[in-house]
């Protein structure tokens, strides 16, 4: 370049952000209270007929829903509490969030002034179909005032977001914030198969002492899926532990199937390699928490309590289990049952009556020994809808059918637990029976992929049904 020539430099224009509006159903509210605050820079609408299906549910029985409503009107009264009625139509600006610090604005729409205009394809709104098509007939209006601006309806109901397309809404969403996953199939499973021979696809391995322990220190590159407390192994003889993690390298703790499948807890026995990683890392003090998830009839259930008995009767090592699940709603309010809370929980924590039976079949006096193995062992039963504000300490926990929980019941559970107590998480997620949660939303599904590289949690996903052929025939093919 010549020294007289002048460099030039050319502007570069940054494209305006485009505003998007988008109009939230009750359910979205419902499933994520927080959801007014999700959508970074953009324009959320709030049908009126939200607030008021919100009005009618924070007063029901079901606890969990009707808490969650209380949850989002106190977030939209935050946000409009000192704005003036006309600022509330046209838009309040909502607090920053995120690094870049842009606010986003909410409106509240009075959709009972909406009269039919031929221009606009309206939905019938007569009692019987009148909530949703209203919320939808908002969308509508505000697409027909603003054809050219970005106009979304966002809800969990398939069937509406059929009913809106069908109408003629361009833009019609799922509500996918809390979505950790893309697939459940890409859930940790706290295993990874390596195909052929694992040493043969290393590159580079070291080997160090840790106490009475050998690790093998391999490039994080070899394995980049890897996280602590995940089990490997081959089509050979090689099986590993994943001790820990860093930025540059993982570090296995070899081990053998033989060890693994000879562990016994109370005269249970892994009948599969599954059940006994399961068993392993029930056993390890170093994880606090333990997260199994694998369909009906794979032993989940049966292992967690007969670790639990094992720990507190010959370790020594607890002083009380406590198994607790969610109450379906219909029995939100079993304060009105007689008797005590365990004879209260009965009908829901059958199961574990089931797997001590299982444990203690063979003795004498089978129900003798149940009866002595619950008061030796000081189990206590109860209800997870009446859990908020105790401690648990010293104490080995159990959360049953843990994937009709949301996010929000989970973190309030595990962080009940206090000092030298382990708890242990079990579900599964084909079998989710609350209408606001599928697998990809529910809080089982959260727990396991945000918890699956703190170093003291551990999880395993126990496959093979060894209930009975029948039940695993039922479980493939039914």
């Amino acid at each position: 370049m010549d020294s007289g020539s002048t460099l030039r430099v050319e502007k570069t224009t940054l494209k305006p952000v485009i505003k998007k509006t988008y109009v939230l159903d009750t359910n979205v509210l419902l499933h994520d209270p927080t959801a007014v605050t999700a959508f970074k820079q953009h324009h959320v609408v709030i049908p009126m007929t939200v607030l008021e299906e919100l009005d009618h549910i924070k007063d029901r029985h079901d606890k969990t829903v009707s808490r969650e409503a209380r949850i989002a009107i106190q977030m939209i009264d935050k946000v409009v509490d000192d704005a003036t009625p006309q600022q509330i139509q046209e838009g309040v600006e909502m607090p920053a969030v995120g690094p870049e610090g842009v606010a986003g604005t909410l409106a509240i729409y009075p959709d009972q002034r909406l009269a039919d205009d031929s221009s606009v394809p309206y939905l019938d709104d007569t009692p019987a179909q009148a909530n949703d098509n209203r919320i939808i007939n908002v969308a509508l209006r505000l697409q027909a005032e603003n054809p050219s601006a970005f106009i979304c309806l966002v809800t969990k109901d398939i069937n509406m977001r059929i009913k809106a397309k069908g109408s003629g809404l361009l833009h019609v969403e799922d509500y996918r914030r809390d979505r950790v996953l893309d697939d459940i199939d890409l859930l940790a499973r706290g295993y990874e198969h390596i195909e052929g021979d694992f040493w043969s696809t290393i590159s580079e391995v070291d080997t160090l002492r840790e106490g009475d322990c050998t690790l093998h220190r391999i490039p994080r590159k070899s394995l980049p899926r890897a996280y602590p407390n995940m089990y490997l192994y081959d089509d050979q003889q090689f099986m590993a532990f994943v001790k820990r993690v860093d930025k540059e390298f993982v570090y296995l703790r070899c081990d053998s199937r033989d060890n693994l499948m000879n562990r016994r807890f109370w005269g249970l026995v892994p009948r599969n390699l599954e059940q006994a990683m399961a068993m392993d890392l029930l056993a390890d003090d170093n994880v606090d928490m333990t997260v199994m998830t694998g369909p009906a009839g794979s032993g989940k259930t049966l292992l967690a309590l007969a670790y639990g008995v094992h720990a507190i009767l010959e370790q020594k090592r607890y002083s009380k289990l406590i198994v607790a699940r969610s109450t379906p709603p219909i029995a939100e309010e079993i304060g009105f049952l007689p008797g005590t809370e365990e004879e209260k929980m009965a009908p829901w924590l059958a199961a574990f009556d089931d797997n001590l039976e299982i444990l203690h079949g063979t003795d004498e006096s089978c129900h003798g020994s149940i009866s002595y193995v619950k008061e030796r062992a000081n189990i206590q039963f109860k209800s997870l809808n009446f859990m908020r504000g105790r401690s648990f300490n010293n104490a080995y926990v159990i959360i049953d059918e843990a994937q009709g929980l949301t996010q929000f019941q989970l973190k309030s559970v595990i962080s009940r637990v206090g000092a030298d107590s382990k708890i242990v998480v079990l579900g599964n997620l084909a079998q989710i029976d609350n209408k606001y949660i599928s697998p990809l939303t529910s809080g089982l599904t959260y727990l396991v992929e945000k918890s699956k590289q703190y170093p003291h949690a551990g999880i395993m996903h126990v496959n093979g049904i060894v209930r009975s052929r029948l039940a695993a025939f039922a479980e493939e093919n039914l």
